[in-house]
């Protein structure tokens, strides 16, 4: 059985979950241990015994809770925000006015910033800025004024909250990016063993066919010429290669999870530039060569669609005038300031005038099927035929090229 590669799902983020959970449990303890060595100092002591008895229920019960992205949910978060600015508010009822206007710690103390940092965590640093506005207000209505202290502390944690936050979000960017690539390279790998396995069983087979079949003659040389064609497209094919499928984030909280997403027609993409190498392609058979760079060959759209055209027209004429046995070259050159598609055939040639006696009687595929193609995008032709030697045509198209059309739009 043939291995194959599959991108597993990943989340730098996990570890932030991991480390939250711990944080939870031992604020929790220190804050219980803050109230332990000072329960003596407190005006209503049962009223921060009721609310530590409350905490830590919560903070055991909902750790399944902040164990992942997924469990994490926006009702869990409100709850237990909640549960934090209660324990703030409730300690002007529980603790000493002395201490609380020496700047004592409030009944949750830093485990507060537990429940600021999952927001972070969760929602990035938008999340986190409207949970620490929260805690601050809290802070600032249990003091009953602003203080340095208070200040310090609230800045403290809505500094440190976004901060994550934000390099939560840099994280799933990244994986994000990082799966695609994964999922290219494994894509890659497994073009290049199909690639492998049709070269070492079909193509050789067909090629196998297209001898035996020409040598055979008769009915059998229309199936090797036949077999000749579809070696030759499904080389270019694998050549060529497949076209990735595009993947998405499907949620963000979730890590590296790609899925398949459909594509619009390539008709409708307008807005980047054409590899003019894919239009191209399916010209190329038995009796047609396309040499092409291994890079794309960027065109605009519609400047793209009429070079191809051309090319189109010029292979036309070939197998019109040159005959049923003439081959054909078409050779692809990408300079710095132009494209340039040379189609070239080892027919008779055209005689000298041939073409203005063409274009004289109203047969007009050389005049507009290509060189009018050609004007409308900015371009040029040129076509040199020596009578028994067949003919070259020279289709030059200036980079950035767009065409009446688009210039309309």
């Amino acid at each position: 059985m043939a291995k194959r590669e599959r991108v597993m799902r990943m989340s730098v983020e996990q570890p932030l979950w991991r480390a939250l959970t711990g944080y939870r449990v031992l604020t929790m303890l220190y804050a219980i241990a803050l109230f332990v060595a000072a329960h003596d100092d407190f005006a209503r002591p049962w009223v921060a015994f009721a609310y530590f008895a409350v905490l830590a229920v919560w903070t055991l019960a909902t750790l399944p809770k902040v164990a992942n992205a997924a469990s994490c949910t926006k009702r869990f978060l409100a709850v237990d925000l909640a549960v934090a600015l209660t324990g703030i508010l409730l300690t002007r009822a529980a603790d000493a006015a002395e201490r609380i206007s020496d700047g004592g710690p409030t009944l949750p103390s830093i485990w507060t910033a537990g429940a600021v940092l999952a927001f972070a965590i969760k929602g990035g640093w938008r999340w986190a800025a409207f949970a620490s506005l929260l805690v601050g207000v809290a802070n600032v209505v249990q003091r009953g004024a602003f203080s340095r202290d208070t200040v310090h502390n609230v800045l403290l944690v809505c500094i440190a909250s976004i901060a994550i936050g934000y390099v939560v979000e840099v994280a799933r960017a990244s994986e994000r990016t990082l799966a695609r690539a994964l999922e290219i390279e494994a894509a890659t790998r497994e073009r290049e063993r199909l690639a492998r396995d049709i070269h070492d069983s079909v193509l050789q087979v067909l090629a196998m066919v297209q001898r035996r079949g020409t040598a055979i003659g008769g009915e059998a040389a229309e199936l090797g010429r036949m077999a000749g064609e579809q070696e030759v497209a499904l080389r270019s094919l694998v050549a060529g290669g497949l076209v990735p499928a595009s993947r998405v984030c499907e949620d963000a909280t979730l890590g590296a999870v790609v899925r398949v997403v459909d594509e619009p027609d390539e008709a409708s993409a307008e807005d980047g530039p054409r590899d003019l190498r894919t239009l191209l392609t399916p010209y190329a058979g038995s009796k047609v060569t396309l040499s092409e760079p291994g890079a794309p060959v960027p065109l605009a759209p519609h400047a793209a669609r009429e070079l191809a055209a051309a090319v189109g027209a010029a292979l036309d004429n070939v197998r019109r005038h040159a005959g049923t046995g003439a081959r054909a070259w078409i050779l692809v050159e990408d300079e710095p300031d132009a494209v340039i598609v040379t189609v070239r055939d080892d027919g008779p040639g055209i005689p000298e005038g041939r073409l203005a006696q063409a274009e004289g009687e109203g047969r007009l595929g050389v005049a507009l099927s290509i060189r009018g193609r050609l004007r409308d995008i900015g371009g040029t032709a040129e076509l040199i035929s020596v009578p028994g030697q067949g003919t070259e045509v020279e289709l030059r198209v200036p980079k950035g090229a767009r065409g009446k059309a688009e210039a309309r739009t």
